[in-house]
C-alpha cells in the first residue's frame, strides 16, 4: 500500500535555483583507463536494522523544480516516514517529523524532503550563498555512496532558503572536503507547517559503479533552535551521517545513461591590472579551455589548457607566533576535482594543522606568492572494482627567470581490503624550480571498522615515505602511524611520526623536519540530563617533539576542565595549557623582537565563550593569556556574525596579539570583514576586507558570482590593495579587475 501524502496549503516559493612530457604521460593514463574499465511498502519508522532500505520511484516525465512536491510521481513512490533522533536524546521524541522520497530516471536523481516544524516562523536559516557552513542552521544533509565501497561518497546539503552545500567524504567519513563543487540544482518552499525541498542531481555530476542497482544512502536533519538532530540509518551519536559504512541502501536504481560523457568548458577572461603603483596598468584578454571525458561511468579524464584561476577567493591572512610555515588550503577548481583520492595515511596532522602533506597542489602554479602560468594539465580519476586511482600531470611556464618551464605531477593508487580498510601507494614527480630527479614515493595501510564490539568505531594505520632531488641531503624518509577510537562517549587517539631532517618533498608541505613527534589525545563527553546544560566535554591533548637524537624540542599539554554546551546553544570553555620550547637558534617572533636560544617552560590559559548561531547576532570571543617564552602574551580573537536581513550577512573578525618579552614588546593586529548580499542561491555579491599592522596593507576582494545556468557562470572580481606608509599617508599598492565567463557543454 502506498503512502498518502499529507495535504497542506499551497507553498510560498523561497529559494529556487537551477543549479610534450605531460601530454605523453597523460595520454598513457588515458590509454590505460579503458582496459581497467572492463568491468512499494511504507516505512512507518526508520528501522533499527543496520541497512534500512528505500526504493526509488520512477521519474518518467517532467518535474518542475520548485520545492513543492505536487507531481503525481511523488505520490507513487516509497516514503521514509520518520527519522530517528540522535540529539539531544538518542531515540527521543522528535519535535518535527521528516519524510523523504527519491525519484530516479536514467539521467538524474531527484530527492524530495518534507521537513515539518511546529513553529516555522523560528526556523534558523541565514545563508543563501553557495557552500555555506550549514552546521549551525536548519538543514538537510544527504550522503550518497555510488560505489558501495563504504569508504567514499558525496555529500549534499540544503537549508530552508535554498543555500546549497556539497562536499566529498573525507577521512573515511570523519570529515568533509567542501572544496569540491558539482553541478546540481535545488529549490525550497516554506508554509505554516514547515519547509520542503526538491534536489536534482544529474548523473553526469557523479562517478558510480555501473553494475550497481543500489547505492549507499543516508539523510540527516538539524533543527537548529532546539539543537535537534535526527537521522535515517545508524541514528547513534557514535556515528556520523557522512560515514558510508553506516549508510542505508537506496534500491531499485535504473540503468543510468551518461550519454557520451563529454564536457567542454571554454572560458573567456578579460581584465585590467596595476601590479605596481609606479607603473602603468595593463589590459588583458585570454581564453582557457577544459575538457572532461568519462571513460565508463566511474573513470573521468580531464584536460585543461591555459587555465585561469582569477575567480578564486584570496587567502585569509593569518598571524603566526611559531617559527614554522603557515598552511594555506587549495582553492583552485582544477586541483580540487577528485582531490579525495590523494588522501594519504592516518595521523599526519596535529592540533588541526598538517605536519605532512605528501602532495600539496599549491606547489603547482604558485611560487613565492607569484602566479606561475599553467600551460597544460591533465587528470585521470576513477574507481575500478575495489581499486581507486588518480593521476595528474601539469606543465607550467617560466616566470621572470625565477622558475623555468617544468613538468610536475602525482599518482595515487588505493586498494580496498577487508570490509572497510585499504592499502595504497602514492608518488609525485617534478619540482617547481626544475631541479632534476625530484620525486616522492610512499605507502600506507589503514585498518578501519565501524563494528568494534558491535557498534563502535576503530582505526589503526601505518605509513611511510621517501623523497629525493638533486642536492637534497640528510635523512629523506618519514614514517608513522595512528591508533584511533573515535566514539561519542570516549574519543581516544595515539599518534607517532618520524620525519627525517632531509625529508623535504618538492611537491609536499612539511613545516618541521628532523623530529620524532608523538601525541596522545582523549575526550570524554558527558550529558548530565540537566535542563540548562546539554553537554560537558573534558579534553586532554598531549604532544612531545624531540630531535632525531631524542632530545626534547617541544611539548604541549592541552586540558579543558570546562567545556560546556548549554541547552540554549551557547558554549563556554576554559583551558590550561603547559607548554615548552627549546630553541637552538634565535627566533624572530615579530619585527625586531627576537627570542634567544634557551629552554623555555610556560603556562597558557584560555577563556572562550560563544553565542548560539540561531541568534541574528552571534559569534565567539577567545582570550589566551599567561606566560610565553621569557615574558607574557595576550591573544584576543573575536568573531561576530550579523544577519540584519534575509538578503545580507556580515562577518567581522578581529585578532590582537600583545607580547611583552625580554627581546621587546610587540602588537600584532588583524582585522577582517566579509559582507555578502545574497540575492539568490545563484547570485551573490561579496566583499572580503583585510588589514594587518605588520604588512600595513589594506586589501579588498570583491566578487560577484552569477550562475545564470546550471552549467554557466559569470564572475566579476575586483581586488584593491592599499599601503599604509610610515608617514601615515595611504597609497595605492595594486589593483585588479577580472571578468570571467564560462559555460560547460555536456554531451
Amino acid at each position: 500500500m502506498r503512502s498518502s501524502r499529507l495535504k497542506r496549503p499551497k507553498a510560498l516559493r523561497s529559494g529556487s535555483t537551477a543549479g610534450a612530457g605531460p601530454a605523453t604521460a597523460f595520454l598513457a593514463l588515458l590509454t590505460a583507463a579503458p582496459l581497467l574499465s572492463q568491468d512499494a511498502p511504507v516505512q512507518e519508522r526508520a528501522p533499527t536494522l543496520e541497512r534500512p532500505e528505500l526504493r526509488v520511484g520512477v521519474l518518467d516525465g517532467p518535474l518542475q523544480l520548485d520545492g513543492i512536491l505536487d507531481e503525481p510521481a511523488w505520490d507513487q513512490t516509497e516514503v521514509i516516514q520518520w527519522l530517528t533522533m540522535t540529539e539531544p536524546v538518542e531515540g527521543g521524541s522528535l519535535s518535527g517529523r521528516t519524510r523523504v522520497r527519491v525519484l530516479a530516471s536514467p539521467t538524474e536523481l531527484v530527492i524530495g524532503v518534507e521537513a515539518y516544524d511546529p513553529d516555522p516562523a523560528r526556523i534558523v536559516a541565514y545563508s543563501v550563498v553557495r557552500d555555506p557552513r550549514l552546521d549551525r542552521e536548519d538543514h538537510i544533509k544527504i550522503l550518497l555512496d555510488p560505489f558501495l565501497d563504504e569508504r567514499s561518497g558525496y555529500i549534499f546539503a540544503i537549508n530552508p532558503r535554498g543555500a546549497r552545500f556539497d562536499a566529498l567524504v573525507a577521512n573515511r567519513g570523519e570529515g568533509e572536503d567542501d572544496r569540491w563543487d558539482a553541478v546540481w540544482e535545488a529549490a525550497t518552499s516554506k508554509t505554516e507547517i514547515g519547509w520542503f525541498a526538491e534536489i536534482r542531481i544529474p548523473i553526469q555530476s557523479l562517478n558510480f559503479r555501473a553494475s550497481l542497482r543500489e547505492w549507499g544512502f543516508n539523510i540527516e536533519r538539524r533543527l537548529e533552535r532546539l539543537i535537534e538532530v535526527s537521522r535515517w540509518a545508524s541514528p547513534s551519536r557514535d556515528f556520523r551521517v557522512t560515514q558510508p559504512a553506516r549508510a542505508g541502501r537506496l534500491t531499485g536504481l535504473p540503468e543510468f545513461d551518461t550519454g557520451l560523457g563529454l564536457t567542454l568548458r571554454p572560458a573567456l577572461v578579460g581584465g585590467y591590472e596595476n601590479a605596481d603603483p609606479d607603473s602603468d596598468g595593463t589590459l588583458s584578454l585570454e581564453s582557457s579551455f577544459d575538457v572532461a571525458q568519462r571513460i565508463g561511468p566511474n573513470v573521468t579524464a580531464i584536460a585543461t589548457m591555459n587555465t585561469d584561476f582569477g575567480e578564486t577567493e584570496v587567502d585569509a591572512r593569518q598571524t603566526n607566533l611559531t617559527r614554522f610555515s603557515v598552511f594555506f588550503p587549495e582553492k583552485r577548481t582544477f586541483f580540487l576535482e577528485g582531490s579525495d583520492i590523494y588522501d594519504f595515511g592516518l595521523g599526519l596532522t596535529s592540533f588541526r594543522r598538517p605536519d605532512i602533506v605528501p602532495f600539496f597542489t599549491r606547489r603547482i602554479g604558485l611560487y613565492e606568492g607569484e602566479t606561475v602560468p599553467l600551460l597544460l594539465g591533465g587528470k585521470l580519476n576513477g574507481r575500478i572494482g575495489d581499486t581507486n586511482f588518480g593521476g595528474l600531470v601539469t606543465r607550467t611556464g617560466s616566470l621572470d627567470e625565477l622558475v623555468p618551464e617544468t613538468t610536475m605531477g602525482a599518482v595515487r593508487v588505493q586498494q580496498n581490503v577487508l570490509a572497510e580498510s585499504s592499502v595504497g601507494l602514492i608518488g609525485t614527480f617534478g619540482d617547481p624550480e626544475g631541479t632534476p630527479n625530484s620525486f616522492l614515493v610512499g605507502a600506507d595501510f589503514t585498518y578501519q571498522t565501524s563494528q568494534l564490539w558491535g557498534d563502535k568505531n576503530f582505526l589503526a594505520g601505518v605509513w611511510g615515505m621517501y623523497t629525493n632531488r638533486d642536492g637534497l641531503t640528510g635523512d629523506r624518509s618519514s614514517f608513522g602511524g595512528k591508533i584511533d577510537y573515535p566514539n561519542d562517549l570516549l574519543d581516544i587517539a595515539v599518534t607517532y611520526k618520524r620525519i627525517g631532517d632531509g625529508f623535504d618533498p618538492s611537491l609536499g608541505f612539511v613545516p618541521r623536519r628532523g623530529i620524532h613527534s608523538g601525541s596522545a589525545n582523549g575526550t570524554l563527553n558527558i550529558r548530565p540530563g540537566w535542563s540548562w546544560l546539554r553537554e560537558m566535554r573534558y579534553q586532554l591533548f598531549t604532544s612531545l617533539v624531540t630531535d632525531l637524537d631524542g632530545k626534547w624540542e617541544s611539548y604541549r599539554i592541552f586540558t579543558a576542565p570546562i567545556h560546556w554546551q548549554l541547552e540554549s546553544g551557547e558554549a563556554v570553555e576554559f583551558n590550561v595549557v603547559p607548554q615548552g620550547e627549546r630553541l637552538v637558534e634565535p627566533f624572530e617572533i615579530a619585527d625586531s623582537v627576537v627570542i634567544q636560544p634557551s629552554s623555555y617552560h610556560f603556562w597558557r590559559y584560555r577563556l572562550e565563550g560563544s553565542i548560539a548561531s540561531k541568534r541574528k547576532i552571534n559569534g565567539r570571543f577567545s582570550w589566551w593569556f599567561g606566560s610565553f617564552y621569557d615574558g607574557h602574551l595576550d591573544q584576543v580573537d573575536v568573531s561576530v556574525n550579523i544577519n540584519p536581513a534575509p538578503i545580507a550577512t556580515i562577518e567581522l573578525n578581529f585578532e590582537r596579539n600583545m607580547g611583552r618579552l625580554e627581546g621587546g614588546d610587540f602588537v600584532q593586529q588583524l582585522w577582517g570583514a566579509r559582507i555578502r548580499l545574497n540575492f539568490s542561491p545563484d547570485l551573490e555579491l561579496s566583499s572580503f576586507l583585510q588589514y594587518d599592522n605588520e604588512s600595513r596593507q589594506f586589501g579588498t576582494n570583491t566578487r560577484l558570482r552569477w550562475t545564470f545556468k546550471p552549467l554557466g557562470d559569470l564572475f566579476v572580481v575586483y581586488n584593491h590593495n592599499m599601503e599604509d606608509r610610515l608617514d601615515r599617508n595611504w597609497r595605492l599598492y595594486s589593483n585588479q579587475l577580472i571578468i570571467k565567463v564560462q559555460y560547460a557543454f555536456r554531451y
